[in-house]
């Protein structure tokens, strides 16, 4: 299985009808009373029925890019997904409209409640967006610089956080160890233990991190994927706003956006309405493959908020698309720099790093990251993403900014499924159509 960006600490897991076809459009009947019985001459009778041919034949090109493509979506989920099973659910998008959305399969397995539009979803790293959006819109209200340091924000923080900026942080090249890392290593020496139950919080991260002397690596000189990074970005939200993350993005995003039932979710503070929880799949065999789902909704790093703690929807989603499209929030000059794709302090291309792990997607090959987004083209189109993987949850939002507009977002709360490749599939239904 591919890992996603963003796996947080789980266990390893392994790989996994509802048709809506509009009705045909009546043709009208015409009764030949209208025309006064046997007064009707031959050819009129001929003129009549060319003339309802012809409106036939105009009503069928809508019907032929409506149903149609819409039964191509559903093809690429109705056979991974049984109807009382953990699913997903799709929203795909163009010009500006919702032209899918549907849910499969059910959001959790006692109640067999079923994924629909309104089901919130763990977002996992799908979150990094809306964390790089409120930092740009503290930039925006002057409270912070993009070159501000981490010694700068907290000054407690050990020297290396010295050449650290809110950059760096953004766009991966800020050198800061991966807290997972930090924690294996403070359980071992420490004693201290992490679980589901008992959760690293964000400020245990923070001194985490005050506790190294170095860095990875000299800021900017390297690019490696961080959920540190994030993480204290959501920290300087907070001491920066004077809000919580939570209500800051609850504010100026999600309020503004009308993402009604979006959350950071926080155990003990807040509940997630129409909530799908994760699950993982395993197989066992007995004569045959057969593949297993059990929920494991939670982990040691499921508290954590500005590297993946918003739960949210397709509906609210959409909206969140539109405001990219429209530039609601900040204006195209503003959000240009998350779409600016980060050069190295020597001007070079960054690199995946050479060793593989689970944050690593392609060892060693080029990566095009701006702030929370990844930049690199699809079949020559550009186009902007990001993919979530947790525990039990996979996410994906495809992105495309060119041409009609087209956005495939996607949310599992099963994580046996790669919704990247899915995505891609409803992406290659339209962009085939215009090569």
């Amino acid at each position: 299985m591919t890992m996603q960006p963003c796996a947080k600490r789980e266990m390893h897991e392994v790989t996994s009808r509802e048709g809506q076809i509009r009705p045909r459009s009546e043709v009208p009947v015409i009764s030949s009373n209208e025309f006064a019985g046997d007064l009707v001459k031959p050819n009129l009778i001929i003129v009549i029925v060319a003339l309802l041919a012809l409106g036939t034949a105009a009503e069928t090109p809508a019907q032929s890019t409506e149903a149609p493509t819409a039964n191509k979506i559903d093809a690429v989920f109705s056979r991974l997904i049984s109807s009382d099973a953990p699913g997903l659910a799709v929203l795909v998008r163009k010009n500006g409209s919702t032209v899918f959305a549907r849910g499969y399969g059910v959001r959790e397995l006692r109640t067999k409640a079923k994924i629909d539009a309104h089901t919130n979803f763990r977002l996992a790293s799908f979150t990094k967006q809306f964390t790089a959006m409120a930092i740009m819109l503290l930039v925006h209200d002057g409270k912070l610089r993009y070159d501000e340091t981490l010694t700068e924000i907290f000054p407690d923080f050990p020297m290396y956080g010295k050449s650290i900026t809110i950059r760096n942080l953004l766009n991966h090249t800020s050198g800061l160890p991966d807290y997972e890392d930090l924690m294996d290593a403070a359980e071992k020496s420490e004693r201290t233990i992490w679980t589901p139950e008992k959760q690293i919080q964000d400020a245990e991260v923070l001194e985490l991190l005050k506790k190294e002397i170095n860095g990875n690596f000299k800021p900017g000189t390297s690019w490696s994927y961080s959920n540190s990074g994030y993480v204290v970005l959501g920290l300087i939200v907070k001491k920066v706003s004077g809000n919580t993350y939570g209500e800051f993005l609850q504010t100026r995003i999600f309020a503004p956006l009308k993402m009604n039932h979006t959350i950071v979710f926080q155990k003990g503070e807040n509940e997630v309405a129409n909530r799908a929880f994760g699950h993982t799949g395993y197989i066992m065999t007995h004569g045959g493959q057969n593949v297993y789902l059990s929920e494991t909704d939670q982990s040691p790093t499921s508290a954590t908020l500005g590297d993946g703690g918003i739960y949210s929807n397709l509906e609210d989603l959409a909206n969140w698309d539109e405001a990219l499209r429209n530039h609601t929030l900040l204006s195209e000059k503003e959000f240009q720099p998350a779409l600016t794709p980060v050069r190295l302090a020597d001007g070079s291309e960054p690199h995946w790093p050479a060793e593989p792990n689970d944050d690593n997607l392609h060892p060693g090959k080029p990566v095009s990251y701006g702030f929370g987004w990844f930049l690199d083209p699809y079949q020559g189109r550009q186009r902007m993403w990001h993919a979530g993987t947790t525990t039990g949850f996979r996410t994906v939002i495809e992105h495309f900014r060119e041409g009609e507009g087209l956005t495939v977002i996607i949310l599992c709360n099963r994580s046996d499924l790669e919704p990247q490749k899915l995505a891609l599939q409803v992406a290659d239904i339209f962009l085939s159509s215009k090569n």
